[in-house]
């Protein structure tokens, strides 16, 4: 019949549907390719120039930042750095020996006193974007004038500035024959630990903790646990200002440097500029007795390069930071820490919904 269609007719039609699906099939694919890079090159671009999360890893900053928080950080707040290694993106995966030129891009402003501040932890051995991230608050900006006497911090002669999350250590003591409740100390916001004494504990608070704890009628005397000036708690190789070991609890009158800050080296005080002058400002230094070899020179005056900030945790009995390893360079600023996204709570395995898109707040 003539209507009827030829067996190699409908073949073709059959092979013509073929390649129409398979048309439409490598249209979608190649739609849903194309989407998923420029998903790709968007995140890259956004965690490259604008935000990056980060989560809180250690307890240095509680209860500010809680261990089990997750942060938006604003690379815009103080200038996003452009890349600075190849590797692989969204890892810590990078090509070794090998460093990028780069810039810092201009930011909104400033690394402020108090803000606080992620950065690459700057006595790591690596290229400084590949440094582990750390978050503590600046406590010192460039200029500033810093001591701490009895684990009290002075910022330009002026006792600093109090926050609510700041925590210490405090000596609490009891009346004879009573024992102090670890919950109901936890109740009031504290951490117990039990001192060694009979009727004595050491407790991680902040003043209004301390205050409220005062009032208890069991207690008989509550006061800030300072290490005695001089006491050797940790080995000497370790990073000082003072003596050659650290004492958290105390630190001489120290200048935060600035970039064009001009000092004179001397035996005494090469502690404390050493890290600056050559591991972040790239300098070879010879030293012969009191006299200093810089770059071939022989010279005792050096001229800061950049600016440095003093960065302290939250928990102050329990944070390593500048007053252990020194100076954080300008260089090594990441970013502010913005918001919390997210909370988990490892203790009972549930999240923290208090604590779900909280801002940050210096």
């Amino acid at each position: 019949m003539a209507n009827q269609l030829s067996k190699e007719e409908r073949r073709q039609r059959r092979e013509q549907r073929r390649k129409d699906q398979n048309k439409q099939a490598k249209s979608w694919l190649r739609e849903w390719a194309d989407a998923l890079l420029f998903a790709f090159v968007a995140a890259l671009i956004i965690r490259t120039f604008f935000f990056e999360a980060y989560r809180i890893p250690t307890p240095s900053m509680e209860k500010t930042l809680m261990t089990g928080d997750f942060l938006i950080v604003s690379k815009m707040s103080y200038g996003p750095r452009t890349p600075m290694v190849i590797g692989i993106p969204f890892t810590n995966i990078y090509m070794p020996g090998f460093v990028l030129p780069w810039v810092r891009l201009p930011g909104l402003g400033e690394v402020e006193r108090n803000d606080i501040v992620v950065f690459n932890y700057p006595i790591d051995l690596a290229p400084v974007a590949a440094k582990t991230n750390y978050v503590k608050r600046s406590v010192g900006v460039p200029g500033d004038t810093l001591r701490i006497d009895d684990n009290q911090l002075f910022v330009n002669g002026d006792r600093a500035q109090s926050f609510p999350g700041i925590q210490k250590t405090y000596e609490v003591q009891v009346r004879n024959r009573v024992r102090l409740s670890a919950a109901k100390v936890k109740a009031a916001g504290g951490t117990l630990y039990r001192s060694q004494q009979p009727g004595r504990y050491r407790i991680n608070m902040n003043d209004q903790v301390a205050e409220t704890i005062r009032q208890w009628p069991e207690v008989t005397n509550v006061e800030l646990f300072v290490l005695p000036d001089g006491f050797n708690e940790y080995d000497r190789r370790r990073f000082s200002f003072s003596s050659g070991f650290v004492n958290h609890h105390h630190l001489p009158t120290t200048v935060v440097p600035f970039k064009g800050q001009t000092v004179t080296l001397t035996p005494e005080n090469y502690h404390v500029y050493e890290n600056i002058i050559t591991r972040y400002e790239g300098n070879n230094v010879g030293r012969n007795g009191d006299q200093f070899t810089i770059n071939g020179e022989q010279t005792n005056q050096y001229t800061i390069q950049q600016d440095y900030y003093f960065m302290m945790g939250d928990n102050r009995d329990n944070s390593e930071d500048s007053r252990f390893w020194g100076f954080v360079p300008q260089t090594h600023v990441v970013g502010k820490a913005g918001m919390i996204y997210f909370s988990w709570d490892a203790e009972r395995w549930l999240p923290r919904f208090d604590r779900l898109l909280n801002f940050i707040h210096d």
